[in-house]
């Protein structure tokens, strides 16, 4: 019959992990803190900016920009999970009971699993709206609804397992370095999860630079507009690369080291950088932020109205509508595809020349949606 430790404190399993706890307030513990607690209020004010743009703007009342005020939301719970454990840390953390220091671990985990299935829901999302060359998905409302909700259920299962059963509380020689109160197991999973969910976030936006890269290369054939051409490309290598670097620099080193932990590997020093690599995991949440935006003419317009809103508060605020022009709109069919009049190669030369600006506008409006 195994023995279990419930009446135990923190420090009791601190010292069985052989992970140090401090009395005391040591240079770096501050600096640690005062760095954590400066990004996590940069982080809420940024989401905050975000979400509040979406819901104004009916410009953004489309099933992408829902996922994104989600991945917003996501990053703002993150953002106040962080600021607890700011303040639940150093010489703190002797001083928690088992109970929260288990909410402590389950806010962060529940937070950036969200964060990151949200950003996978996002990569689909853009995947089937390129490859079906429409602007916004069809996905109705109520379905967008119920994928936010999964999103939501399985970040919430993933954050709280570990508090109902999946910990080291009965068996003290699995328990992890990094998360004392946590069994090793647990840890392998959370991680491989996360590398297979970047696994295929990867080959997703590949697969969208490639399908996108070929379509315009067969449309530059038929038209004059070189240049456009090029600048779309170049414009499409950076997106797709800003995507890859923000995902792969954030979040790799940190999965890496719950692997490396979970796998219980005695020669990696994996507590010297975890504190490190925990930041960076949190940085992604103001990144996604800031890229995005930064993209979004429409949303950088919005931000400024909203920090601007006492300049603004006599005049009413009326949204952006995008409209394609006659040419546009004779070119595309209800499902968005091009339709082909071979009848008159001047007319078939315009409408070449149309769908390449859909597809300009198409992977343009993909880049402010796709981080």
């Amino acid at each position: 019959m195994k023995h279990c430790f419930y009446n135990e404190t923190v420090g009791f399993f601190y010292n069985n992990s052989r992970k140090e706890l401090t009395t005391y307030w040591r240079t770096k513990d501050v600096l640690v803190v005062a760095l954590g607690l400066t990004v996590s209020v940069i982080v809420l004010l940024t989401n905050l900016l975000v979400i509040t743009a979406i819901i104004i703007n009916r410009r953004f009342h489309y099933p992408i920009y829902y996922l994104l005020g989600n991945l917003a939301a996501a990053d703002l719970f993150a953002g106040i999970a962080y600021m607890f454990l700011m303040f639940h840390t150093g010489p703190r953390t002797a001083e928690l009971s088992l109970k929260t220091w288990f909410i402590r671990q389950s806010l962060l985990d529940t937070s950036l699993t969200a964060s990151v299935v949200n950003l996978l829901a996002i990569a689909v999302e853009r995947h089937q709206t390129v490859f079906t060359m429409q602007l916004h998905s069809k996905m109705s409302n109520q379905r967008v609804m119920i994928l936010i909700f999964c999103i939501w259920v399985t970040a919430l299962l993933l954050g709280l397992i570990p508090s109902y059963g999946w910990h080291c509380l009965c068996a003290l020689d699995k328990c992890s370095s990094m998360a004392p109160l946590y069994s090793r197991s647990y840890l392998t999973f959370w991680a491989i999860s996360n590398l297979v969910i970047f696994l295929i976030m990867v080959v997703v936006y590949t697969h969208i630079f490639i399908y996108v890269k070929r379509k315009m290369t067969r449309m530059s054939k038929h038209t004059s507009f070189h240049s456009d051409y090029k600048e779309t490309m170049i414009s499409l290598v950076k997106t797709v690369t800003i995507i890859l670097s923000a995902f792969v620099i954030c979040w790799t080193p940190g999965q890496v080291v719950l692997l490396l932990d979970g796998l219980g590997c005695k020669s990696c020093n994996v507590l010297a950088v975890e504190k490190y690599v925990l930041l960076l995991a949190e940085i992604n949440s103001l990144i996604n932020a800031i890229v995005y935006s930064y993209r979004d003419s429409e949303m950088r317009s919005t931000f400024r109205r909203i920090l601007c809103f006492v300049c603004y508060r006599n005049s009413k605020y009326t949204p952006t509508v995008v409209k394609l022009n006659t040419a546009d709109r004779r070119t595309l069919s209800q499902n968005g595809h091009f339709t082909v009049d071979s009848s008159k190669a001047q007319a078939r030369a315009e409408r070449y020349r149309a769908v390449f600006k859909f597809i300009a506008h198409l992977y343009t409006w993909s880049e402010s949606c796709s981080c």
